[in-house]
């Protein structure tokens, strides 16, 4: 197989807010795997746990949505903030998780907690259970910096200055539990939502920092998210148009269908269909796009100078994951162990998510903690990272870099896949191989035309069986490692450009780091 990385044939910069994480309610995503409170025997910063906080300020993810999910359709902002012996205690019924919820974790925890790591915080409102009036003040408390009484609240419960939360989701999946609306009753629910969202301007013609999401299809529906989409967007047409800026796809790589699969226990075909399900997505977002841009075709002009017109809406993929069939009957909810099965996928998702950086503009892999796709996992006082969560340290690099589009030439093997980015001041380039066979090493010539390139560093995400996982008595079980260049490749410069020659193992998921002359 030979694949051609030509530095000329660019895309588009790669949002690094497509590398987010989401944070919910269910199991023990956010009670005993990010919080555990600041008088628990398991080490902690300030409440946080001091496993997950490290790993995570390694990983510095750039976003993270909170508090769901589903979650956030029942949650009532009110009842997480203040002194937590004030705090109420209600019951948790979201995705089988069924305890007792004492919301010691509330909005001020979340956001400290995005300071700490240097993330923007993505707040999905109560469309179903709350109010406008709920929503407004709940903004209120996070960005006001005038001294209103909500300001002076916040101030109270410890943080003086503005939040300055930009992200704002509008109702979750409204098609399903969050209130099993239509596009019509939807819409009528956002318009108001959104028209009411503070400005936190000083002119009437400055335009507000507030970022408003709509809650997008079912993507996992093949007509309804068609038929979904085009009828928002037609009623979006219609008349003015209130704020939007992104509109929010959900997408599942459902393994369902199949009891003798499990999250470590899978066949070769097992393997094949979850490797082949997540692909799906790719397709998924380029219809969403073209959607999306059709229907605001149908956005008239203004009549009056005052007004601009609605000419771009972002596309976002605000969760998406493997989702085996035994999380459903799992405790604590939804866990599932990660083998290099959901590594492969991982990679292969943030892939295509950066080779459409030109079509989506955010995503957030469901859930960083403890919850189906998971990056971090916590037993008692251990902290256990995931395949997944060096996945994300090995993509790092292509935050912020230029997508390439990269061709595949003389292949009959459709089971390797490639990716590459340009650093932002071109001397480099990152490019991921990923061998998605489970059981079969593979070759790739590199093909680099009109540039003498030099492969610098090798790392490697494989284990020595594809069901294996980290667990509490073998944590380090399967780890990214450092490979030695002359192992892993063998490089030819030639007049017209730079041939690279790489051996993978099977079941891997691998960087090469190429200095350009």
């Amino acid at each position: 197989m030979t694949i051609t990385i030509d530095p000329g044939r660019q895309i588009g910069r790669i949002n690094p807010n497509l590398h987010g994480q989401f944070i919910e309610f269910l199991g023990e995503c956010l009670d005993g795997g990010v919080w555990v409170g600041p008088d628990s025997p398991i080490e902690n910063e300030e409440g946080y746990r001091k496993g997950t906080l490290d790993a995570l300020r390694a990983l510095e993810p750039p976003l993270i949505r909170w508090p769901g999910g589903c979650y956030a359709d029942t949650y009532h902002w009110r009842d997480g903030i203040g002194p937590q012996e004030q705090r109420k205690t209600t019951f948790n019924e979201n995705f089988a998780t069924y305890e007792l919820d004492d919301h010691s974790f509330g909005t001020d925890e979340f956001l400290r907690l995005c300071e700490k790591l240097g993330a923007e915080p993505w707040i999905n409102v109560n469309m179903l259970s709350g109010s406008v009036a709920e929503m407004r003040e709940w903004m209120e408390y996070c960005n006001r910096e005038q001294p209103t009484d909500l300001m002076q609240e916040r101030a109270a419960n410890g943080h003086p200055a503005s939040y300055n939360v930009k992200y704002w989701g509008l109702g979750n999946e409204v098609w399903s539990g969050g209130g099993t609306m239509t596009p019509q009753t939807y819409m009528d629910e956002y318009r108001k939502y959104a028209s009411a969202m503070p400005k936190f301007t000083t002119s009437v013609f400055d335009p507000s920092p507030m970022y408003a999401i709509a809650s997008g299809p079912d993507g996992n529906k093949p007509r309804e998210r068609v038929k979904w989409t085009q009828e928002f967007f037609r009623l979006l047409a219609e008349y003015r148009q209130p704020p939007i800026h992104g509109y929010d796809l959900h997408f599942y790589n459902w393994n369902v269908d199949n009891d003798a699969d499990t999250p470590t226990e899978f066949d070769e075909d097992g393997w094949n269909t979850v490797i082949k399900g997540c692909l799906e997505l790719e397709d998924i977002l380029r219809d969403q796009w073209q959607l999306i841009n059709d229907g605001l075709a149908l956005v008239n002009e203004p009549e009056s100078w005052m007004d601009s017109r609605l000419s771009h809406v972002d596309l976002i993929v605000g969760e998406w994951g493997n989702w085996h069939k035994t999380a459903f009957f799992a405790r604590p909810a939804l866990k599932q162990q990660v083998t290099m099965r959901d590594a492969v996928t991982t990679a292969l998702t943030l892939d295509l998510l950066q080779r459409n950086c030109d079509k989506v503009t955010m995503a957030c892999n469901a859930q960083t903690i403890n919850v189906l796709n998971s990056l971090i996992l916590t037993e008692g006082d251990q902290t256990i990272l995931t395949p997944n969560y060096d996945v994300f340290m090995m993509y790092k690099p292509h935050r912020g870099a230029t997508a390439l589009d990269v061709a595949r030439t003389d292949s009959t093997d459709d089971s390797v896949y490639a990716f590459a980015s340009k650093s932002a001041d071109g001397d480099e380039l990152l490019v991921n191989l990923t061998n998605a066979h489970m059981n079969d090493e593979a070759e790739v010539s590199l093909w680099i035309p009109g540039a003498s390139a030099t492969v610098r560093k090798s790392i490697a995400l494989a284990a020595d069986d594809p069901h294996r996982c980290n667990t509490a008595d073998n944590p380090e079980a399967v780890r990214a490692v450092d490979v030695p260049v002359e192992s892993m490749t063998d490089t030819c410069a030639t007049a017209s450009g730079t041939e690279i020659k790489v051996r993978l193992t099977p079941a891997s998921v691998n960087t090469l780091n190429i200095a350009l002359a």
